[in-house]
């Protein structure tokens, strides 16, 4: 599957949700259903700069895909970055770095973040790319 069909995919859940409310249950659940991420991998090197609370990335290249692993310690964030991965993980590094992530904004996220989860969600995207770029680069 696409990032364009996962987004689109994204886009179809989050419009069974007309509240904002019942949008945030569902980024909880969301971020309850990433696959637990090693403990060993909590080291300061996986952070990611610019999140108010803790968010944790790792990534591994493998078979020309990109796969991200990430935890956050705030369950709104977990479940931000776990959209994320829905969205990236499994692409090549090229497709990662062409994306579209309009649908950030089609569902509404950015405009009901505060302006430190709005910086922190950017921040995830920039560390998203930098390792695609970073995975494309060693690979070409």
């Amino acid at each position: 599957m696409t990032i364009a069909e996962k987004a689109q995919q994204i886009e179809a859940e989050f419009v069974l949700f007309p509240d904002w409310m019942d949008k945030y249950e569902y980024l909880i659940e969301l971020g309850k259903s990433l696959p637990p991420f090693p403990e060993k991998s909590k080291v300061e090197q996986n952070l990611i700069n610019g999140c108010q609370s803790r968010v944790w990335l790792d990534a591994r290249y493998e078979d020309g895909r990109v796969y991200y692993t990430a935890d956050s310690d705030a369950i709104i964030t977990k479940g931000i970055v776990s959209l994320l991965v829905q969205a990236l993980s499994g692409q090549p590094p090229q497709a990662i770095l062409d994306a579209d992530l309009s649908f950030i904004n089609t569902i509404g996220l950015k405009e009901n973040l505060s302006p430190t989860r709005a910086n922190g969600l950017l921040a995830m995207i920039k560390q998203m790319k930098m390792y695609a770029l970073a995975f494309k680069t060693i690979n070409e």
